[in-house]
């Protein structure tokens, strides 16, 4: 073969070989169109082309938007209570309007969620997924109809699905809904942990032990009742929680644009935001002045407050674990933290608190994405805050974390904690902190002198009390039994 022939026979290869790949994606995909142009989407795909474009440009996260299905569930509400609006102003048919909310429930149901694959973190105030929504439950409500999907003569993304809409009302009410799902499930981890740290209150209400301020002996107390403070302290958060979620069912719908309500029907407002009510069992309530409303970012930025709030309880309670159980000879040694894994590669029979260190470090970051979210918060200009991506984001990547994290903490750390009750008993004999039960019978200054010769000398305060005579052995006894200074 010449190398003329070699050539032809190898350019021909390439052209084949490139012809045969370009077939294979034809074949793979549907070619859709939109102010920019035309793109291949996947044939199989719910989504379409404005979708594919946020799949294209967006990668900056890797956290889809249906890593958070309640979110993508709020989308599922907001679209059907927008439908049964526009089905009775007359924006399109029955047959329309049936195939529509059926591609709604099945969003809602959770069908849909892998066809949400845009970044979390996205430019455009969230018109991707506004339009990601749009274009699923337009191409689910074709293909219901008998059609193939990328049809939109039958049902529009925009004119149907998207009716009397704008991503500035849709996507703020689908992110409100979102978060007030999931914080349904953090509720349950809140609870769940609130139980836990109580059982072990109820376990522990015998053992006495000393408490300290200022990381200094203090008075006596019981480790029950140092447990049912955690959870009374997680407890309390429960109420302000639940507040912060339940201002962010105040929604803007039928404010389009701007808060105007351009291209909506007078009374879809109302309408849409009563059905969307009706289908989520929810007590939704219409903004009262949609303008102001549009931009408005305090509700979200309200309730990452409290979720910081309880992420600073959550790490003080798990700093305190850590104090508890640190030792096992040269430290507090109250309590023990089931072990997890050896906690040196140096270090033979270390064993670490891994679990109360990774519930601080989420916690951490939970604090951080608080700092976010005011930023966001803050960040809008005039009609619009275009930082919701990054502030919802930020929210529901918070209340996830927490709850997993509490659940951990459960699980894997107190249901498991026993106490060292010699340990404990033997320091509140020990402990100069004592000697404030002693004023009412000696006086502060005669307790003063006492608590400075035991700090001094070793000797223990019962003994210099009986050395110095000041109280007999009997009533030292009843004063210093700790049952009685509970």
């Amino acid at each position: 073969m010449t190398n003329f022939s070699k050539d032809i026979f190898y350019t021909f290869g390439l052209s084949l070989k490139h012809f045969k790949k370009n077939l294979i994606i034809v074949m793979n995909t549907r070619t859709e169109s939109d102010l920019l142009g035309e793109l291949q989407v996947p044939i199989d795909a719910y989504y379409g082309v404005q979708t594919q474009r946020g799949i294209n440009t967006y990668k900056i996260s890797n956290q889809p938007q249906s890593s958070f299905p309640a979110f993508v569930k709020g989308f599922g509400y907001v679209k059907k209570g927008a439908a049964a609006a526009n089905f009775k102003f007359g924006i399109f048919d029955e047959k329309v309007y049936n195939a529509i909310m059926q591609a709604c429930d099945e969003v809602i149901d959770g069908k849909l969620d892998n066809q949400f694959p845009t970044d979390m973190i996205q430019g455009g105030a969230g018109t991707t997924m506004n339009m990601n929504a749009n274009e699923v439950i337009a191409n689910r409500a074709i293909e219901i109809l008998g059609f193939q999907k990328g049809d939109y003569k039958h049902v529009s993304p925009n004119d149907h699905v998207n009716g009397s809409q704008s991503t500035n009302d849709a996507y703020p009410s689908a992110i409100k809904l979102g978060i007030y799902f999931m914080h349904q499930d953090l509720l349950k981890s809140l609870q769940k942990s609130i139980d836990a740290f109580r059982a072990k209150g109820v376990e522990f209400a015998s053992i006495i032990k000393m408490g300290r301020t200022q990381l200094q002996d203090a008075v006596p107390m019981t480790l029950g009742q140092e447990f049912e403070a955690f959870a009374a302290s997680i407890e309390n958060e429960i109420p302000k929680l639940n507040f912060n979620a339940n201002l962010l069912l105040e929604l803007n719908m039928g404010a389009t644009a701007i808060g105007t309500g351009l291209n909506a029907p007078k009374g879809y407002a109302e309408l849409c935001t009563e059905k969307i009510g009706e289908f989520t069992g929810l007590p939704i309530t219409l903004s009262k002045n949609l303008i102001e409303a549009t931009p408005d970012c305090s509700g979200y930025a309200s309730y990452s407050s409290a979720l910081k709030v309880l992420a600073l309880k959550v790490s003080k309670i798990c700093n305190d674990l850590r104090l508890l159980a640190s030792g096992p000879r040269a430290g507090l040694k109250e309590i023990n933290l089931p072990p997890m894994a050896p906690g040196s590669s140096i270090m033979p029979g270390k064993v670490n608190p891994v679990i109360p260190e990774v519930v601080n470090q989420t916690c951490f970051k939970v604090i951080g994405n608080d700092l976010t979210v005011s930023y966001a918060a803050e960040a809008g200009q005039l009609q619009l805050n275009v930082m919701e991506p990054i502030l919802s984001f930020s929210i529901m990547e918070s209340m996830r974390y927490m709850g997993n994290a509490l659940d951990t903490l459960v699980d894997k750390c107190v249901v498991g904690i026993t106490a060292d009750e010699a340990s404990s008993v033997n320091k509140v004999k020990n402990s100069i902190g004592i000697v404030t039960a002693l004023n009412p019978h000696i006086g502060y200054k005669n307790s003063t002198v006492i608590a400075k010769e035991a700090l001094e000398t070793g000797k223990s305060v019962y003994d210099l009390v009986l050395e110095h005579k000041m109280l007999t052995k009997e009533e030292l006894d009843t004063i210093l039994d700790p049952k009685n200074m509970l």
